[in-house]
């Protein structure tokens, strides 16, 4: 287990937001085995919610197919195949067909994935189901390294991110996820953080309406991996998308559009947050926020290019 970071950062008041969307029927069943403070039962009982029981998740090796339970037991409530940590998206891919095949094709079938199983080792998978267009909703829960065998840095890894193989920091930047999906033409993809709660559900429930391959990339807050008390969970997640580390936007048929224009904080406010970044100097923490503002500035190009830009 990582050292947690025992600093006090200071807490961002949080904006205004609409009340609370009404969702559906509670889908997951109590006993699920995730860490304190983890993302991902909060994302997958929303989505579930959302979604209603006629779903199926097909989930490779990762954090959620521990929390899911072991066998017989499931916390999920609705079909989980395990799959291989390579094929997430295939297998999602070969489910859907079999059930259009019984005459079952309304049946919702997501690939739900960890970012080492999407980013590096099920990008084959991906790209090809995504080339395809397979009536699919891929969901990847980005915790950004590989937390469930013992915190490896991934490509998903930040800039000087330590991690257990790269103790001095992760050199070489995360790769630009929403960047590949959209060079394959997808009918849409989202970011989406649980710190913003009514954007991602207002996100989740577009993914799930629309035909064809789609995805949502999920910010997944990790305390153990990310060096941090459990009651910072969802600070990071909304301190992420305000320092502009993680911007909320989406790409719909090829059109980038940002969907949360936060008033911007300084990257240290995050990056203080959590022990991971500890080594971090000045200089180190300045590379940050240099390379924030140069993120977020291209993605406002696009953005601009296409006619949508929301201030």
């Amino acid at each position: 287990m990582a050292e947690r970071m025992t600093t006090d950062a200071p807490r961002p008041r949080p904006a205004a937001e609409p009340r609370l969307p009404t969702l559906g029927e509670e889908i997951t069943r109590p006993g699920h085995l995730a860490c304190p403070g983890c993302a991902v039962p909060l994302l997958a009982r929303t989505f579930l919610k959302i979604a209603g029981p006629r779903t199926v998740f097909c989930v490779p090796a990762c954090c959620f197919a521990v929390i899911d339970g072991p066998f017989p037991y499931s916390s999920a409530g609705v079909p989980f195949v395990h799959c291989a940590f390579e094929t997430a998206a295939v297998t999602a891919a070969g489910v859907k067909a079999g059930l259009r095949a019984r005459g079952q094709g309304d049946i919702l079938v997501v690939a739900w994935a960890g970012d080492g199983g999407t980013f590096d080792i099920g990008i084959q998978a991906l790209s090809g189901a995504a080339e395809r267009n397979d009536d699919i909703l891929y969901v990847c829960y980005d915790n950004e390294a590989y937390m469930n065998t013992g915190i490896q840095r991934s490509g998903s890894t930040p800039n000087g991110a330590w991690t257990t193989t790269t103790p001095g920091g992760k050199q070489g930047r995360k790769k630009n996820l929403g960047m590949i999906m959209a060079a394959h033409r997808i009918p849409y993809f989202a970011t989406v953080s649980p710190g913003y709660y009514n954007d991602m559900v207002a996100k989740m429930r577009r993914a799930i309406s629309t035909k064809g391959f789609r995805m949502l990339h999920a910010l997944s807050s990790c305390p153990p991996g990310w060096k941090m008390a459990e009651e910072h969970s969802l600070t990071s997640t909304r301190l992420a998308v305000d320092t502009r580390i993680f911007p909320l936007y989406e790409v719909d048929d090829g059109r980038f559009r940002v969907t949360v224009n936060p008033p911007q904080r300084p990257v240290s406010e995050y990056l203080r947050l959590q022990g991971r970044f500890a080594q971090l100097g000045a200089a180190g923490i300045e590379a940050q926020q240099r390379a924030a503002d140069e993120d977020w500035a291209a993605l406002r190009a696009r953005c601009e290019r296409h006619g949508n830009v929301n201030d």
